[in-house]
């Protein structure tokens, strides 16, 4: 009976990792890590080490999604508007010459660089 629930723990690890593997969207790779820990921590109890089951549970379960979904949310914020900003078309260095005519010199979306007049 043993090996059929330490068996059974293994392939729910086993589908967890995989599923972790190949999800794209990072939000969701942090909840399916989330669900591997809880896979994880499952087994380590089935295997009589519960020091380590609730060890798995706090940091592996809880505590690493957590982060991973807060950095995750951090680093995709929308960019704000760029007339909002210094170096918005308001500014100088923008890829307008002086008499409002775009510079020749520089691309869609190019910026002169500070301290470098036109022409």
């Amino acid at each position: 009976m043993n090996e059929v629930v330490v068996g059974v723990a293994l392939a729910l690890v086993v589908v967890c990792a995989t599923l972790a593997v190949l999800c794209r969207e990072p939000a969701r790779q942090a909840v399916v890590l989330g669900a591997l820990g809880l896979c994880l921590a499952v087994l380590f109890a089935v295997l009589q080490a519960p020091d380590v089951a609730l060890s798995q549970i706090a940091v592996g379960t809880a505590l690493t999604p957590l982060l991973i979904l807060l950095t995750v949310r951090k680093v995709s914020r929308p960019i704000r508007d760029a007339d909002t900003h210094p170096g918005g078309p308001e500014e100088p260095g923008s890829p307008e010459q002086p008499g409002g005519q775009p510079d020749p010199d520089l691309g869609p979306g190019e910026r002169r660089p500070p301290g470098r007049g036109g022409a």
